[in-house]
């Protein structure tokens, strides 16, 4: 695809001209970032959400300070802004690896940018940096910034991506949400940390182990942070790598309940999702804030 050239194509499960049903006008007065229909279990477990996506490239040379990416957005500007959202890669992938992530995330109501790393084997303190950098250029320099919410931003991240994730929440701490996805990082503890954040780890992970990694990662966050842990059950290191509805469910509702400030999603994240066939174990904080 050509830099910077939109496409308009919508992506498959979408009705086309398909358009989120109007909030009542008492629910936009209290909360105006809500997007999209009441959630149910099914709207935030299906491949689609209610928005028809669009998507454009950012070439290498038009990145500043990351190594270019997918940018994933709703077609219809008739809601208004949206919250943005970042997403890095893990070591020596590149950005086809979350790829999926990208319009699923955005047909629930949010741009999303999935990012080529500057290389392949850079750690998290720089994918950090690149997935700030990605952000930057969304709202600043990309052909969607007028579609985003400037002040309502995340990231999330794979491996070394989601240890990068945990980096950009500590250097930036007015980000609304972040999100490792078997993050791996030297730095085990994270006190420093002010952005709600929602650790994915997987059980049969021998990469980034969660008794090294998600765990200690978990427990080292503040006390008073809105935090969750989901472990998923028989999974590996790789789990976020290829559509998983268990990641993209507790997902949404976290970068919607966080970005969106949108607390019909808070169902899902309250009372405390216990053991399933997908899930190996939950810990979070309940009510969250």
């Amino acid at each position: 695809m050509a830099a910077g050239a939109a496409t308009a194509a919508l992506f498959g499960g979408l009705v086309p001209g398909a358009q989120a049903a109007p909030a009542a006008p008492e629910a936009a007065a209290a909360n105006p970032y809500e997007r999209g229909p009441a959630p149910t279990v099914s709207s935030i477990e299906a491949a689609r959400g209610s928005y028809a996506v669009s998507q454009t490239t950012v070439s290498t040379s038009a990145a500043d300070g990351f190594g270019g990416g997918t940018i994933y957005y709703p077609t219809s500007t008739a809601d208004g802004t949206f919250g943005a959202v970042a997403i890095s890669p893990g070591f020596t992938a590149t950005q086809s690896s979350v790829a999926w992530l990208g319009p699923r995330l955005a047909s629930q109501g949010f741009v999303v940018i999935t990012i080529n790393t500057l290389t392949t084997l850079d750690q998290p303190a720089s994918r950090g940096r690149q997935l700030l950098a990605a952000l930057d250029h969304l709202k600043q320099n990309s052909t969607v910034s007028g579609r985003i919410d400037a002040a309502r931003l995340g990231v999330m991240g794979h491996s070394m991506g989601g240890g990068g994730s945990l980096e950009a929440a500590k250097s930036r701490t007015t980000l609304k949400a972040a999100i490792p996805l078997t993050g791996w990082n030297t730095d085990k503890t994270w006190p420093e940390l002010r952005t709600p954040t929602l650790l994915v780890g997987a059980d049969g992970d021998t990469v980034a182990p969660v008794a090294t990694h998600s765990e200690p990662f978990y427990e080292s966050l503040p006390g008073s942070l809105d935090k969750a842990y989901l472990e998923l059950n028989g999974a590996t290191h790789s789990a976020p790598t290829s559509a998983n509805t268990t990641i993209a469910k507790y997902s949404i509702s976290w970068l919607k309940r966080f970005i969106d400030d949108d607390t019909r999603f808070e169902q899902f994240l309250c009372p405390l999702p216990g053991p399933s066939p997908t899930i190996e174990e939950y810990r979070g904080s309940c009510p969250l804030g």
